[in-house]
């Protein structure tokens, strides 16, 4: 009620022509759809406001400048649109001097933010994720006392002292800079705000109302909300209220959860996030190694710490080496333990540092060692997972900036090479944050993040077979859930905590893996810990838990305590009880009445929150009874009956319970009284089998009569247990009956197939054969927001005569903003593209990779996502004090992962191609780098610098031979390292290397330098046809002994 008040009253404050209490006055005009947006919402309204403003303060200056007091001040200038450079240089360097007091000028750009008003602490998680999400990753609560207040905002921030008045210490110039970079950052915010505005407004949002998670798009399941946790992230440490459905231990208790004191070294070394943890759990010990994360002792940072846990006595120590090289501080690595060896694989390290290198830990030797690779290259990546299978580690997944991956490898820790398993069989969607496990033959990995949700789905890959499979699984599945934790103990599969915080991660789900029947515990440790990427492992017969928590904006970084689950008793009791109940189960069969009833002997039984995912049901289908009388049979499709009153209630419970069959259709009976929703099979059974234990039979004639449903429903559904919730439908006098209707809803098209009935229609209505279909294209690209359709497709001149209807149609079937066909690479000196814009104004595009933007006229300059392994390869290269000389240098795309990423000292950048110059020189400001390159326009054989490089790329297609010579001459003297390109046929590889390596010594030695040319490495990229593969060389040069030098040289 308060909630409701305090609204009214703001929102009425908002609509008043006076003045609030801004120094503007007013609401900024950019936002005003956002706020209205937000206060039309039941769950909020907002408290104050600012869109992003550019601005120059100026501030008294301090008589004590240790003192850190607030100084005050005024606004000089403020601007919440884009600046123009001339509006600030008359007021920093006005012609006609001004007597002003001293003051200290700041230039600013600040970005929106916006306090906004919860109704409760689970609408304000929704929100928060929904913020964070859209690019604003510095929301947070930031109270959650009587008021729940959130604070929507970023980071991408700008502060600048100018001088002091009347002493500006900085140039026009450089303010003209200023404005550009502030204007650049406020054209971001804005992108950041309507995408915000965007998600806010569109069905596909899911935001609470009135207390209850509902999805906007009618689909099954709790809100599944995106919350970073990591150090630059914010959670709050609260519990929505969501339906546990869980069991206890046999007894109805919960499970308790055992935190242990801890000796040696301080606790504070465990109180860590995004680490990786092993057990060591042999004869000799019985111990959890742990590595990296961000957390620890003192500031809280990323972490390359080794420590060594005893989970029994609880003695904690650094885990000594012997060596002087170790890990950099990581965290979202993995670590798996084959024999006695630590395995360490990727993490980030930093912002903008994604790790692709492997570590090993000899936990007998007590040293370190980094690994070089060989076989497919291993882009970087952190937040992925591995599993131990053997001898070989699997690794799933991850995340490198804006790329998630669904690539499968493994690592063959004997050969040490890495092989990329081809795409086949059910393959899952790309993810991070995810959690595998190895069991036998098969790994299992479960839930993740991706699409901006959270994924509930588990999968299973056969080792022998190499096939990825969905599993089917009986009784209530996990929520779901990413930056979890999973483990294998006596043929189960366990999941513990993750994101979105919910109840449901308090409890541990269990997956019988013999009959795939999920079983759940609650853990007694609501409020106390935040299983949020944690470490689980199994050590003897207990389950040691280590680190996890979050970051929140107000309250601080919330860690949790070492703790131990002892798994023993528990799994014992359920297999106990899961015998008692199976056995004790047998079937009436009745001639009168509504037929078959499932009676159940009285005694314990372990209850389940029955259910099967949505296309899952192998368990029950096997496990329902049969029917003694031949002539009667079970049928396949259910619905539940109930009087059109209660259906919003009913449907509720469904969907909560995930008992709601999505994939058929709910309809009317009996002229509108009655509704059916579809339910899945195995609802029937539990429904019976409840009906009968409860020793009522509510068959709808018996009917508790309400004259409405019972508004404490509404708000009580989130603390309904699975039995009350089947209580509470028969309450509503529900009935389960065959559906004779079923009604399947219409499944989504895939664009291809919609593409192909809209050409279809078309062509049919033009009169042109059918036999036009076969030039469709099955296969696409996308460039940015331009759909490239290939070469093959639309071929024929008869296209032509419907161009004008027919390339919008394929536009919108595809759900492209632009279309465009591609064409060959020019056969000309400068590469242009023959791209051909089919719907659009224009070919610009920006397409962002490895975390370096390019941007470019597609239709005149080319793009190969084929080199993309190439570029990630020069990207890792440590280039810290060399200089490169890129002979073909393009758009950029090996001059910026050797800038951006590489951290070259310098780049000299030869180009002719005067549309990719235009390209190149934006690229190098947009990912600022500017500085450390120079462009050299023209034939790189006259432009090209003489006796700079430390390495020089040579990266044209099909043979960069004809710069050759100008590579040797680019070199120092010392030598270095060429990188040639180029195409040869598989069967002569050999000989093309001998070829580049006796060419470029010949070349040297007519140059006057006496190298030794070896070829060090030789990177297979890609096909470039039939039996022609893209190869480079890497070719180093190195300056031999004076002595042999002479020798050589006469």
């Amino acid at each position: 009620m308060e909630f409701e008040k305090r609204k009214a009253a703001t929102v009425a404050s908002l609509s008043s022509t006076e003045a609030d209490k801004s120094p503007k006055g007013t609401l900024d005009t950019p936002i005003i759809p956002l706020i209205n947006t937000l206060n039309n919402h039941p769950s909020y309204f907002t408290t104050s406001s600012c869109s992003g403003r550019i601005s120059i303060l100026s501030q008294p200056l301090s008589p004590n400048p240790n003192k850190k007091k607030a100084r005050g001040g005024s606004w000089l200038f403020v601007s919440h649109d884009p600046a123009h450079p001339d509006s600030l240089l008359s007021l920093l360097f006005p012609t006609h001097s001004t007597h002003s007091p001293d003051s200290q000028l700041v230039f600013r750009f600040e970005p929106l933010i916006v306090a906004v008003e919860c109704r409760d602490l689970s609408s304000a998680l929704s929100l928060v994720s929904l913020a964070i999400s859209c690019g604003f990753r510095e929301s947070g609560i930031t109270n959650a006392g009587k008021r729940v207040i959130i604070a929507i905002r970023c980071s991408i921030r700008l502060e600048v002292p100018l001088g002091d008045t009347p002493n500006i210490i900085v140039t026009p110039e450089y303010v003209r800079y200023l404005v550009r970079v502030a204007n650049d950052k406020m054209e971001a915010n804005r992108i950041r705000t309507e995408r915000f505005l965007a998600a806010l407004q569109s069905n596909g949002s899911v935001l609470p109302h009135n207390g209850v998670h509902r999805s906007l798009n009618d689909e099954s399941g709790l809100a599944c909300d995106h919350l970073e946790v990591e150090d630059d992230s914010l959670l709050a440490n609260g519990n929505s209220g969501t339906c546990s459905g869980f069991v206890g231990s046999p007894d109805g208790s919960s499970m308790s959860i055992a935190h242990f004191e801890i000796v040696g070294e301080p606790i504070e070394k465990l109180f860590l996030w995004g680490h990786s943890a092993c057990a060591l759990d042999d004869a000799n010990h019985k111990k959890v190694v742990v590595f990296g994360g961000f957390g620890g002792t003192g500031r809280h940072a990323r972490r390359n710490d080794l420590l060594l846990l005893d989970p029994y006595s609880g003695n904690l120590e650094i885990f000594r080496t012997f060596d002087c090289t170790s890990p950099s501080p990581r965290i979202g690595h993995t670590a798996s333990l084959v024999g006695d060896c630590m395995f360490v694989i990727g993490g980030r390290t930093g912002p903008d540092k994604i790790l692709n290198d492997v570590w090993i830990l000899s936990t007998t030797k007590n040293c370190w060692k980094l690994l070089q690779c060989g076989g497919s290259v291993f882009p970087p990546r952190h937040r992925h997972a591995a599993a131990v299978m053997g001898s070989n580690i699997y690794v799933f997944g991850g995340l490198d900036h804006d790329t998630i991956f669904s690539s499968f490898y493994i690592f063959d820790t004997i050969n040490l090479r890495w092989k990329e398993i081809p795409v086949s069989g059910d393959w899952p969607c790309a993810r991070h944050s995810h959690a595998m496990v190895a069991s036998d033959s098969q790994i299992f990995m479960f839930g993740g993040y991706n699409c901006g949700k959270a994924l509930g789905d588990l999968y299973s890959f056969d080792v022998q077979q190499g096939q990825w499979i969905k599993e089917k699984t009986a009784g209530r599945n996990p929520h779901a859930r990413f930056s979890h934790s999973i483990f294998f103990y006596k043929n189960h599969l366990g999941v513990l905590g993750g994101c979105p915080v919910t109840q449901h991660c308090e409890e541990l789900a269990l997956l019988d893996l013999k009959h795939r029947i999920w079983k759940h515990v609650t853990l007694n440790s609501v409020g106390k810990d935040l299983f949020v990427r944690c470490t689980a492992n199994v050590v003897g017969d207990d389950l040691v838990v280590v680190g996890g928590g979050a970051s929140c904006y107000a309250f601080g970084t919330k860690f949790s305590m070492p703790a131990k689950v002892s798994l023993i008793h528990l799994m014992h009791s359920h297999d106990d009880l899961m015998v008692v109940k199976n056995q004790r189960k047998h079937v009436i069969n009745q001639n009168e009445g509504n037929g078959n009833k499932v009676e159940n002997s009285q005694g314990p039984q372990l209850e389940h929150a029955a259910n099967t995912s949505e296309d899952s049901g192998s368990y029950f289908k096997d496990d329902l009874p049969h029917m003694n009388d031949q002539s009667q049979l079970i049928a396949l499709h259910y619905v539940l009956q109930l009087k059109k009153k209660y259906a919003k209630l009913g449907k509720d419970i469904l969907k909560k319970f995930g008992w709601l069959d999505l994939g058929r259709k709910a309809y009317f009976e009996e002229g509108g009284v009655h509704i059916c929703f579809p339910v899945h099979q195995e609802l029937s059974a539990v429904f019976h089998e409840t009906n009968h234990c409860s020793g009522e039979a509510f068959d709808g004639k018996n009917e508790v009569s309400f004259s409405k449903p019972p508004k404490r429903d509404e708000y009580l559904l989130n603390k309904f247990s699975c039995a009350e919730a089947l209580t509470r439908l028969h309450e509503y006098g529900a009935i389960v009956l065959e559906d004779k209707v079923v009604e399947v809803k219409k499944t989504a098209k895939s664009p291809l197939k919609v593409m192909t009935e809209a050409v279809t229609s078309l062509i049919e209505h033009k009169g042109l054969p059918t036999w036009l279909l076969e030039e469709l294209p099955a296969r696409w690209d996308r460039l940015g927001d331009i759909v490239i359709l290939p070469t093959t497709s639309f071929k024929d001149s008869m296209w032509l005569s419907i161009a004008e209807e027919l390339w919008p149609i394929v536009a919108k079937s595809l759900k492209a903003h632009r279309l465009a066909r591609q064409g060959p690479i020019a056969a000309t000196g400068t590469r242009d593209s023959t791209l051909q814009i089919l719907v659009g104004d224009n070919g610009w595009v920006n397409h962002r990779e490895n975390g370096i933007l390019y941007s470019f006229d597609a239709t005149k300059c080319m793009f190969s996502w084929g080199n993309l392994s190439e570029k990630l390869r020069m990207a890792k290269l440590d280039c810290k004090d060399q200089v490169i000389v890129d002979l073909f240098a393009g758009i950029g795309y090996f001059v910026l992962p050797f800038l951006v990423r590489a951290q070259a000292k310098f780049v000299y950048a030869c180009e002719w191609n005067p549309h990719a110059v235009e390209a190149l020189q934006h690229n190098l400001q947009a990912n600022s780098v500017a500085d450390r390159c120079i462009i050299l326009d023209g034939d790189n054989r006259i432009t090209a610098p003489k006796g700079v490089a430390d390495r020089v790329c040579l990266g044209l297609l099909p043979s960069s031979e004809c710069s050759w010579v100008t590579a040797v001459r680019a070199l120092r003297r010392e030598g270095g390292i060429l990188h040639v390109h180029g195409n040869t046929k598989d069967s002569e590889e050999c000989h093309w290397t001998e070829h580049v390596a006796k060419s470029i010594y010949e070349i040297a030695r007519s140059e006057g330098y006496c190298w030794e040319v070896s070829i060090e490495h030789v990177e297979r990229v890609k096909w470039y046809a039939p039996h022609i593969r893209h190869v480079v060389a890497d070719v180093r040069c190195r300056q031999t002994d004076p002595k042999i030098v002479n020798e050589l040289c006469i």
